[in-house]
């Protein structure tokens, strides 16, 4: 399998990385949507949300958990910020790997587009 995001937890491709556990890794994206955009991956392969099964609460706690983890690393949890995941073309996934997005540093619009 050739994921890109696979292999950036792999340490194949080198990230800025803002946080990181066995389960998880946050890393700056490279086209940032807003002052900081962080993106926040579980380290195993999972295709997107909907590839999680019944037996992954743990990781999807983990996952959270990274997410405010980095939130409030970079200053966002006071004044808010926006978590978002894509699921398939439709959706606008474009890496085929479970990420989120974290998203802040200025008031975000709504609808996002």
């Amino acid at each position: 399998m050739d994921c890109v995001f696979c292999r950036i937890a792999a340490d194949e491709i080198p990230s800025d990385r803002v946080f990181e556990s066995d389960e998880v890794l946050a890393f700056r994206d490279l086209s940032p949507q807003a002052p900081t955009h962080v993106l926040v991956i579980p380290r195993r392969h999972v295709a997107s949300l909907d590839a999680l099964g019944p037996d992954d609460g743990e990781l999807a706690h983990h996952l959270l958990q990274g997410i405010r983890e980095v939130a409030a690393a970079e200053g966002l949890s006071e004044r808010g910020y926006r978590v978002v995941t894509n699921i398939g073309d439709d959706g606008g996934q474009s890496v085929g790997h479970l990420h989120f997005h974290v998203l802040g540093g200025r008031r975000l619009a709504w609808p996002p587009g």
